[in-house]
């Protein structure tokens, strides 16, 4: 089975209630209910192709659909964000295999999880004929960005992990946001990775009781614990133990993203999940809590994104060149509205911005998104 974009998530969970065994004529198209409590889906199975899992939020919390391989940890697809009431589509390339689909309500946990079995129609998987040229253009460019990109994150954590253990704090804070933000770049890729993001980039609020706070924000709340109540700070042996395990784990990315393989669904989908990356962490002033640098974090995402279209743009504009204008011009309107927030090389604190500010961004990160949804079920026509 193709690694669509090598996606992981940690395993473990709670069984999805009974699903009924049908789905709808073409056998593709299958309808998900995610409430708090369970994740049914309209059948078990599906026949290899292009599959659309339709996912309507019935609970009281926000929710998220994965597709996970058999081991359970990488994920093959996923849709997130999908708030109470809200229906949402996700549209994959699939062949034949053995799967796991799970819904994460609250979007913390394992999931409610139930195998899912894709059989071999005999069709062919993905798009081929005159776009298959273009598909491997698209593919091979995003597996170099991600190569580049891990490249920097390792050189630039180096030398952050090097000033933050000398106890060069004012360098150190000014290493934090550049760096990170070739993380913020391809995190549908690094943050799929279940047993490296938990203990690279989970914030405070993220953490299950007991468990343990390791990575970039822990080390954050160190740099800037102007907003912390009653703060003790690290000493010199926890700063080198916290710097060194950020350091490690980097360069277990590092290694993974080596080899990795990805398919135009998956650089579709993940480009909307940049912007859903934007909308529920970056809008909102919550990823960078402490050091108040959500903004370099927003335009990485939304740097990310765009370079997954840029590379599908081709192909999209032969398959919907009305959908591929509207992403461009939505791209547009969104930097423009980014680029009124610079300062110097950077950007200007989170909470200096208004309220019409915010709001005005995340009216247009929800305009760009919408467009950007319908990506993936585009390029597999």
């Amino acid at each position: 089975m193709p690694a669509a974009a090598a996606m992981l998530l940690l395993a473990g969970c709670t069984d999805n209630a009974a699903a009924p065994r049908s789905a709808t004529a073409d056998g593709r198209t299958l309808s998900v209910q995610a409430s708090d409590a369970a994740c049914t889906l309209s059948a078990t199975s599906a026949p290899s192709g292009t599959l659309t899992f339709t996912v309507t939020n019935t609970g009281s919390q926000v929710t998220e659909f994965y597709l996970l391989a058999a081991d359970g940890l990488r994920i093959v697809a996923e849709v997130e964000n999908i708030g109470p009431g809200i229906t949402r589509d996700l549209v994959l390339s699939a062949p034949a295999g053995d799967y796991i689909s799970a819904c994460k309500p609250g979007m913390v946990g394992d999931g409610i999880r139930a195998p899912f079995t894709v059989t071999d129609s005999g069709e062919p998987v993905g798009p081929g004929g005159g776009d298959a040229e273009l598909v491997e253009a698209a593919t091979t460019a995003y597996g170099s960005y991600v190569r580049d990109q891990v490249d920097q994150l390792l050189a630039g954590t180096k030398e952050f992990v090097a000033a933050y253990t000398a106890g060069k704090d004012d360098d150190a804070r000014a290493l934090y946001a550049p760096t990170r933000v070739h993380w913020e770049r391809i995190e549908p890729v690094a943050e799929s990775f279940g047993d490296l993001d938990p203990k690279m980039d989970a914030r405070e609020a993220d953490l299950a009781e007991g468990e343990k706070w390791t990575g970039w924000h822990r080390i954050e709340k160190d740099l800037w614990p102007q907003r912390a109540k009653n703060y003790t700070p690290l000493t010199t042996a926890q700063r080198r133990t916290y710097a060194e395990d950020l350091l490690a784990n980097t360069q277990t990315l590092w290694d993974r993203t080596r080899d990795l393989t990805y398919t135009v669904d998956a650089i579709a989908n993940g480009a909307k999940g940049l912007l859903d990356e934007v909308a529920t962490g970056k809008v909102t002033g919550e990823e960078e809590y402490w050091s108040r640098t959500d903004l370099w974090d927003f335009q990485a995402n939304v740097d990310g994104a765009r370079v997954a279209w840029q590379g599908l743009h081709e192909l999209l504009e032969r398959k919907d060149a009305a959908l591929d204008a509207r992403i461009a011009t939505r791209f547009a309107e969104l930097q423009a509205l980014l680029d009124r927030t610079k300062s110097g090389e950077g950007f200007v604190p989170y909470d200096t911005l208004g309220k019409a500010q915010v709001k005005e961004l995340s009216d247009a990160v929800n305009a760009l998104s919408e467009p950007l949804s319908k990506m993936a079920g585009a390029v597999l026509s």
